[in-house]
């Protein structure tokens, strides 16, 4: 092994985060730093609304998104509605590097565990907030969901077919774009730190998450006004995009490829590919210009023969002829994809009751501290003797009396 490749243990390596994250966004964010070494407790409620990923009472804890965003955690179960309940909690930020909350503006606040309540208990503290709108301006108290946000952010503005109405990302993309931003602003604050030794205050906003990945769009609008590009497309780019440039219909029950062809050169080598069919001959179709004014027809004509192939095939002949295509791929074909099989992208972990569970693995490799996971979510406050006892070092008695005063959801 050279110096390049020796291993060093894990980049977060004690870190500890006390995660009060639910749902998707604020867990995907923690379940990054968990990857990297990171000890997170995830504070968690019997009483938290039945959602995805739980846990909720009247939900089978387990199921759902929850042993992927947060795999590797620890669980211990608070009533935040007891001062004992906040009390455990803020023990515990005296004694961890981050806080992360992904609640409204309201909530932490009326626990006394905001950023400013919490310095004092820890002044080097890093803590993370990830709302919809961030914690200032006029939209500071709105609570969001995953496709309202996306409306809202212009990104389903982006996406359908120019005749039909907006559809929007079918899953909430935004969590998982917040999600990212908040694990990246938490990295950076830990850099910081490291150098000066001074916490602060992480204010994600995942309406602005969302809005960074618009493109041109905002550009476009504000430049040219009404003459800007239609802003739905379709599977075309608005600016220059080749032709053909879309997914096209294959053999097979909803079984796609998708297909561009940006030059005059890779246009030859399509037609080519496909035998040269006598409609490649077409004058509508003989440069570039041309084949982007007559793109409806062209692309007609280029399903007339993906319809006869498999979406595997068409990818493989183009590919051959050093055209782009890719097939459309399902759930299902990402599973056994061999390119993610190779580099074990999808894991299997065994989850508190040793049934082993499909997760997700960090999409990077690192030589030096490369990411590992070993388990699925932990079982609902698995880990409140580690926590209180070990870790706070509470007595049986302040045990006791903290169950006693309902401390424990």
């Amino acid at each position: 092994m050279n110096d390049d490749t020796k291993q060093t243990g894990l980049a977060l390596q004690g870190i500890r985060v006390l995660d009060f994250t639910w749902i998707h966004a604020g867990p995907s964010a923690t379940r990054i730093l968990s990857d990297q070494g990171a000890e997170v407790i995830k504070v968690e409620s019997n009483n938290a609304l039945s959602v995805v990923g739980g846990p909720a009472s009247a939900t089978a804890r387990g199921l759902g998104q929850r042993h992927n965003w947060n795999a590797g955690k620890l669980s211990i179960s608070l009533n935040m509605k007891t001062p004992q309940g906040i009390d455990i909690a803020k023990r515990l930020v005296a004694v961890s590097d981050v806080v992360a909350e992904n609640f409204s503006g309201r909530v932490m606040p009326s626990w006394g565990l905001d950023y400013d309540s919490i310095r004092p208990i820890n002044p080097n503290i890093i803590m993370l907030s990830m709302s919809g709108f961030g914690r200032t301006g006029p939209w500071k108290d709105r609570v969001s969901y995953g496709q309202t946000l996306q409306a809202w952010s212009g990104f389903t503005q982006l996406t359908g077919f120019p005749d039909a109405d907006p559809s929007g990302p079918a899953s909430a993309y935004s969590d998982a774009v917040g999600g990212m931003a908040g694990a990246q602003a938490v990295l950076l604050a830990l850099i910081h730190r490291s150098r000066t030794g001074r916490g602060q205050w992480l204010d994600v906003s995942q309406f602005e998450s969302l809005s960074s990945l618009l493109d041109t769009l905002a550009l476009d609008m504000s430049v040219n006004g009404s003459a800007a590009v239609a802003t739905r497309t379709g599977n075309r780019q608005p600016h220059g995009g080749g032709a053909p440039h879309g997914a096209y219909r294959c053999s097979g029950e909803d079984r796609w490829v998708a297909i561009t062809v940006f030059t005059d050169e890779e246009w030859l080598a399509f037609a080519k590919a496909l035998g040269d069919p006598q409609w490649a001959a077409d004058q509508r179709f003989s440069s570039c210009d041309a084949r982007e004014r007559n793109a409806d027809a062209l692309d007609a004509c280029v399903e007339t023969w993906t319809l006869k192939h498999t979406a595997e095939e068409v990818m493989s002949r183009l590919q051959a002829a050093g055209i782009a295509a890719g097939v459309v791929q399902t759930g299902a074909d990402l599973a056994r994809d061999p390119q993610l099989k190779a580099r074990g992208f999808f894991q299997l972990v065994p989850d508190h009751q040793g049934e082993m569970r499909i997760i997700e693995s960090a999409p990077y490799k690192m030589s030096r501290t490369p990411s590992t996971v070993t388990r699925g979510a932990p079982a609902f406050a698995a880990d409140m003797t580690y926590v209180l006892r070990e870790l706070l070092g509470m007595s049986d008695d302040e045990v006791d009396e903290c169950a006693i005063a309902g401390a424990f959801d």
